[in-house]
């Protein structure tokens, strides 16, 4: 199997492009998957990354074979409990804190209340952190405006996998993966990784736990559409 990693198109530049969107990473995707003659792949996003992950989900679901997503940053905007909505509010908010006090209090918002976070490296920031901040705040008012077609993600049948850490602020990134398998996905596989959150994720710290449960995903999924193929094959021959 062949393994891409793929940067997303907001990090092309020193600032997002004008008028991005998660369109236009939806667009990345695709045309990356156009190049290499990828009809079905895989698709693995993380963070802002799973958000794009699921759509292009929406946007095209007979392309992939499966999904898995490592705590998506959002995941629609429908079926909010109230706990999720007032959590919401908070990411909001930090559209009006200067730049040297946004990017902490984003990643508290990700964490458990009594984890531990690391403390700012001392000195000033390095180059790439004022692109890091515009593209927080680009997906942060993204996932307020773009619609996330809920009729279309529901429609979508291929196996679903969902890492998330046990130290990750549940009242968000939990809440996702509840409301994702309760709404959505039919088959459905959460994986937890009780010693991870969202800034120590599985992808860097427990590579090998998160490779064998990808690779038995990805089986399963192969093996599910294979089987899909022999009985259209028995109807039609």
């Amino acid at each position: 199997m062949q393994a891409v990693a793929k940067d997303l198109e907001l990090y092309r530049d020193d600032q997002p492009p004008s008028g991005w969107t998660l369109d236009i990473e939806v667009e990345g995707v695709l045309r990356e998957a156009d190049a290499r003659n990828w009809q079905t792949f895989h698709l693995v996003g993380y963070s802002d990354g799973g958000s794009v992950a699921l759509a292009f989900a929406a946007r095209h679901p007979g392309r992939l074979q499966s999904l898995s997503l490592l705590e998506p940053a959002w995941a629609g905007s429908w079926d909010w409990s109230p706990s999720y909505a007032e959590h919401r509010r908070k990411y909001d908010e930090l559209q009006a804190l200067p730049q040297e006090e946004l990017l902490p209090a984003f990643m508290r918002l990700g964490v458990k209340h009594d984890v531990v976070l690391p403390p700012p490296e001392p000195g000033p920031p390095p180059p790439w952190m004022g692109k890091r901040l515009a593209g927080i705040r680009a997906f942060l008012r993204a996932f307020t405006s773009y619609d996330l077609d809920r009729a279309r993600l529901a429609a979508f049948s291929k196996p679903v996998f969902f890492a998330l850490g046990g130290l990750s602020r549940q009242e968000d990134y939990g809440e996702v993966a509840a409301r994702l398998a309760r709404v959505f996905f039919p088959d459905f596989h959460l994986e937890v990784f009780p010693r991870r959150h969202h800034f120590d994720p599985p992808h860097r710290v427990e590579p090998e736990r998160l490779a064998d449960g990808l690779r038995r995903h990805w089986a399963a999924a192969e093996g599910e559409a294979e089987d899909r193929h022999e009985r259209t094959g028995s109807r039609t021959g």
